[in-house]
């Protein structure tokens, strides 16, 4: 398996550059060809309406919508062209109210190898950009990989450390982050507080690491103490200890609205991320 489609989301003409840069120079080292979609948000909740009114504040919005599209649209243009003039890519612009986000962005991504978001939380960022990373990892069950905003080049990781906690969805990321581990020098299988009555008790990550191994994977096994609050914690501080270039993990082992309201592991790594994270669910 090979990433061959790469598909990112541009949801405003002044993050265009930012956003496609890295992303363009990911699928250039992959020789992968690049789906770009830019976005057209209608953000209008109207509640109620005075006769006749209604139809006047809809159409507004959507001719909003449809100027914001477009302006997105050559903006990343303009970004492709800067960032890969020789490169395959494609450019699709669409117009789509809040509620109806992760149908469209789901078709979109549904038929990618792997998706590259910038991240979805922290300062500036609209609601629509945690609607755009649930949609392609919920919807289209497509892999992941979100991009901090302090990574202007993204190329193919040396070093990545996978987050491993033995569930369903650390099982699927590893799986789809295959390209990346096998082209990798090391691999390093993080497993904190493993379970002493777990099924991987008497060697924690001993079969992950035997699969990989199988797959040509230069993998290793850190077990690590939870000594910080947080697992998102525990495992930056892993990727800044041995200099990793990659965090791979499942997403969002409990409910959406759970992790939103009590926070979890993936929420914290998507604020505090260091490194592109692949997650896949």
């Amino acid at each position: 398996m090979s990433y061959k489609t790469l598909t990112t989301v541009v949801t405003s003409a002044e993050e265009a550059q930012a956003t496609i840069a890295p992303v363009a120079r990911l699928a250039d080292a992959l020789d992968a060809h690049l789906d770009v979609l830019a976005l057209g948000v209608d953000r209008t909740q109207v509640g109620y309406a005075y006769i006749g009114g209604g139809s006047v504040i809809l159409q507004a919005a959507l001719d909003q919508a449809e100027a914001e599209a477009r302006a997105t649209e050559a903006a990343a243009r303009a970004a492709l062209e800067e960032y890969s003039a020789d490169q395959r890519w494609a450019v699709e612009s669409a117009v789509a109210q809040l509620g109806a986000l992760s149908d469209l962005v789901s078709l979109k991504a549904r038929f990618s190898d792997l998706v590259v978001l910038p991240p979805p939380y922290g300062k500036g960022k609209s609601s629509e950009a945690e609607a755009v990373v649930e949609a392609a990892l919920f919807e289209s069950q497509a892999p992941v990989l979100v991009l901090p905003e302090t990574v202007r080049e993204v190329a193919m990781p040396q070093r990545v450390v996978i987050g491993w906690n033995q569930s369903r969805e650390a099982m699927v990321a590893v799986r789809r982050a295959l390209p990346f581990l096998k082209g990798a020098q090391m691999v390093n299988i993080a497993i904190i507080d493993p379970p002493q009555h777990g099924p991987e008790r008497s060697d924690p990550g001993g079969a992950l690491c035997q699969m990989l191994v199988r797959h040509g994977v230069k993998a290793e096994v850190s077990v690590l103490a939870r000594t910080m609050p947080r697992i998102s914690d525990v495992l930056n501080r892993h990727v800044r200890d041995i200099d990793a270039e990659m965090l791979v993990m499942g997403a969002y082992g409990h409910s959406r609205f759970r992790e939103a309201i009590l926070g979890g592991a993936t929420r914290n790594m998507l604020e505090h991320a260091e490194v592109p994270v692949l997650m896949a669910h």
